[in-house]
């Protein structure tokens, strides 16, 4: 499998399989969140945050198109340490959904606050104050250096790094939380919905 990855024209069929895998699991992770969402709003969760969504949104689109470009039409190829950056993609995807388990019908990929609801601190959360945009920051990384593609691995995760700036202030407002300590604030106690 090593030579496989190694040798020859563009791993295209690896590829497409990566992909297909990428995609169904963001197309589920979407159904899910939809599901959670309605019934969150449905409780009274409040959004917060709605207007850098679309930078997200950007940020997951860019992946695998950059990452198509790259292989296929730039050339990239997997380096000897593609079993590494695998490995570590793995590992994110493990993370990740030790985050989405933790959280439950909590989980949604909008940040909605539920007033009343305690913090979850069980799973990652005990250990992590945000496993899943550290998953996140791992998988955009490594994913593409699977296979060579270190363009689209500095690209997206840079602008990924800006997105989550924004994002976790945002989060962490909306939740009531002082960064230092990651501490509830002493108006609410919300869920932590990432």
């Amino acid at each position: 499998m090593t030579h496989a990855l190694h040798a020859g024209p563009a791993p295209a069929g690896w590829l497409a399989v990566f992909l297909l895998v990428v995609i169904a699991q963001r197309v589920a992770e979407l159904v899910f969140s939809a599901r959670n969402t309605r019934r969150l709003l449905a409780g009274g969760a409040r959004e917060y945050g709605a207007r850098h969504f679309p930078l997200l949104v950007l940020v997951h689109v860019l992946f695998p198109v950059g990452l198509a470009f790259e292989v296929l039409v730039l050339g990239s190829r997997p380096g000897e340490w593609w079993p590494a950056w695998l490995a570590l993609w793995g590992c994110a995807q493990a993370l990740r959904y030790a985050a989405v388990r933790a959280l439950g019908e909590r989980w949604s990929v909008r940040i909605l606050v539920l007033r009343g609801a305690p913090l979850v601190r069980s799973g990652p959360y005990a250990l992590l104050p945000h496993p899943n945009y550290l998953a996140v920051v791992l998988e955009l990384l490594a994913a593409p250096l699977i296979f060579g593609a270190w363009r689209t691995a500095l690209l997206v995760s840079l602008l990924n790094l800006f997105a989550l700036r924004i994002r976790i202030r945002a989060e962490e407002k909306a939740l009531g939380i002082d960064a230092a300590l990651e501490q509830p604030g002493e108006e609410f106690q919300h869920s932590r919905l990432r």
